[in-house]
């Protein structure tokens, strides 16, 4: 039988059966075009299943009271400073996110049900896109200010080459997850792209954004945000089970040199977070400030560190409470309530 190859890999399987034992998650010797049966990591599957549960359009949700506000002087000169930050830096951080699973992930994941997930979150990317240059458009924002503050805001972009450092090995032509050095590599990615830039680099921003909607201000955003921030725990979910499942397939990799490594990595985005929150607010705003963040950042670095297994740094306490409550699918309102087009319910989504 003719086989299509992939970096070395078959793409069209050999005769005989194919059965769950011959699944990788990495470095699989027989890949085929989406051989999902038999399911080998249903965790993979129940991720695509809620991804696909918690489907949303950002032009679906209204933006009339938040054009109000922001043509108004209800928001003060620090509050649009704390908005615009917050989109400068999302608007390219989603594209970085989206290159990286179309360019980087999905070639070198190899397990079929885990890359039917990466499709899903690539769309989600397109979608989270699609919500920032709606919101340019909404409140007549000049795009060119928001969409090019990765090149002119300092702080923001640190954080973006930070994250495409991360990239660079993966995206070489000649880089392949065969060798251990090219398997550790891609391992980095992974920690990098979802445990630190969709773990830790967003939820400043989340945090922010909510700390207005609270307030009844820009509160389309808020929703938006919402439903990002709900995409985002999924693919954060994911992206620790993946993690997690290749270095109990590849224990070699985690060595201790390379925990001292993804923890210094994740020691050096907490620093680069707090500078990102100082430079979003350099004054603070009601019940936010640059103190509070930093240990709100780390706070949610320790979480990160410890589902994946590593030790924790910094032992601080959430200082922003309420966000628990932004979480929380049980205390949400319908999160379906103010849609136009009539999706499964929210409480079809499972966190287990």
């Amino acid at each position: 039988m003719s086989t299509v190859r992939e970096n070395g890999r078959s793409l069209i399987g050999k005769a005989g059966r194919f059965s769950a034992d011959d699944k990788r998650l990495i470095n699989c010797n027989q890949v085929d075009v989406n051989q999902l049966m038999p399911l080998k990591y249903k965790w993979a599957w129940k991720h695509y299943e809620n991804g696909c549960a918690n489907h949303w359009m950002p032009s679906e949700v209204p933006m009339n009271k938040d054009i109000e506000i922001w043509r108004s002087n209800q928001l003060t000169a620090d509050e649009r400073l704390l908005v615009m930050r917050n989109l400068g830096f999302f608007a390219t951080a989603e594209s970085l996110v989206g290159n990286n699973l179309v360019l980087a992930i999905f070639k070198f994941v190899t397990n079929a049900e885990c890359r039917q997930y990466l499709l899903r979150q690539a769309f989600e990317e397109a979608i989270h896109t699609h919500t920032f240059l709606y919101v340019v458009e909404s409140l007549g924002l000049d795009e060119s200010e928001v969409f090019n503050m990765y090149n002119e805001i300092p702080a923001i972009a640190r954080k973006d080459q930070f994250e495409m450092e991360l990239t660079r090995e993966v995206l070489d032509d000649d880089f392949t997850t065969d060798t251990f050095e090219g398997a550790q590599a891609f391992l980095k990615n992974l920690i990098g792209y979802y445990v630190i830039m969709e773990g830790i680099f967003f939820y400043t921003g989340f945090a922010m954004i909510f700390s207005l909607h609270r307030r009844n201000l820009m509160t389309g955003i808020g929703e938006q945000f919402q439903y990002i921030m709900r995409d985002e725990s999924i693919h954060l979910s994911f992206g620790v089970d993946l993690i997690n499942g290749i270095r109990q397939e590849n224990p070699e990799l985690w060595s201790p040199e390379f925990q001292n490594q993804m923890v210094e990595k994740i020691r050096e985005a907490v620093e680069l977070e707090i500078a990102y929150a100082k430079d979003c607010l350099p004054n603070g705003i009601l019940g936010l400030n640059s103190d509070g963040f930093r240990e709100y950042v780390q706070y949610i670095a320790d979480r990160r560190l410890e589902r994946i297994g590593l030790p924790v740094l910094y032992g601080s306490k959430n200082p922003f409470p309420w966000m628990s409550e932004m979480t929380d699918l049980a205390k949400e309102k319908n999160f379906f309530e103010t849609r136009v087009t009539e999706y499964q319910q929210g409480s079809v989504l499972s966190w287990d």
